[in-house]
């Protein structure tokens, strides 16, 4: 894998579980780097560094999903030879889920699973668009979101440097047009904000038409509720991650002599069953 776009946080040579990790409009795969400390050595948590952010903060940042989906599975390699899942939230949910689809179009592989945030389901359309809007009213956007600090958005400079990146992202995410395609076989865990003006329950139902394994949590908090310390969502990602291992560990014990790509689907298999049996939240 490109170690521009990839870095690896894993502390052992071998890990069981790769967790990528992609991050939200604006944002940088950084924040995620705290969360190491919650999850077991045997998930090596991935962090996707996309263009226009961290280090590569000169590049320009891409403001259509297809190109940029592209470009990641160009780099993220076709032979992974271990299982692997993503988590992304809002914008990163929407990129984790057409890279899925990508690899399954180029590869025939797909993760182990999709952890997925603060985004309603991609068939769904959305009303309005942000990212053209009149500065004033752009940044008013970012304050109701509550994702941007606000002594960033009082800064003139800093918002100067960062207004392009999160236009160009916001962008990416309005001008997404989705196309059917056969539900992936990989299980669907989706978490949202109780008090998410943006996504609403219903969109995150929505989800379960893309997974014949289907998850849901309803969390205290509004859009931004993984970075709520009151919540403690790495704890909460992790108790799901949990079961995804104890799954593939139990697949490696009945099909030990299975090829990787097998014991990957069989480990989807017994996760599928998990999945329909611990969904959670309002029907």
């Amino acid at each position: 894998m490109n170690p521009i776009w990839f870095e690896s946080l894993s502390c052992v040579q071998q890990a069981e579980l790769c967790l990528f990790c992609f991050p939200y409009a604006g944002g940088s795969a950084q924040v995620f780097r705290p969360w190491r400390r919650y999850f077991s050595p045997a998930v090596d948590l991935c962090l996707v560094h996309l263009p226009g952010r961290g280090h590569r903060f000169t590049e320009q940042p891409f403001q259509r999903l297809n190109p940029l989906v592209e470009a990641i599975a160009d780099h993220i390699g076709g032979k992974l030879q271990r299982p692997f899942a993503f988590y992304g939230h809002s914008m990163g949910a929407l990129i984790s889920f057409e890279l899925a689809r990508e690899l399954r179009r180029r590869h025939a592989v797909e993760p182990v699973e999709l952890f997925l945030s603060g985004r309603g389901a991609p068939h769904l359309s959305i009303e309005s668009t942000s990212f053209n809007l009149p500065h004033e009213k752009f940044i008013s956007k970012l304050r109701e979101l509550n994702g941007t600090p606000r002594e960033v958005l009082e800064d003139e400079e800093i918002t100067r440097l960062l207004l392009p990146i999160l236009r160009a992202d916001f962008e990416l995410v309005d001008t997404y047009e989705y196309q059917p395609e056969t539900c992936l076989s990989s299980a669907i865990t989706v978490y949202g904000g109780l008090q998410d003006k943006e996504v609403p329950a219903g969109a995150l139902h929505g989800w379960k038409e893309h997974t014949p394994g289907f998850k849901i949590r309803l969390i205290a908090g509004n859009h931004f509720f993984i970075h709520d310390p009151n919540v403690s969502f790495p704890e909460v990602l992790w108790t799901d991650i949990s079961e995804t291992l104890r799954a593939l560990r139990l697949d490696r014990k009945l099909h030990p002599d299975a090829a990787p790509d097998g014991g990957v689907k069989c480990a989807r298999a017994a996760l599928r069953n998990v999945a329909i049996s611990r969904t959670t939240g309002p029907k």
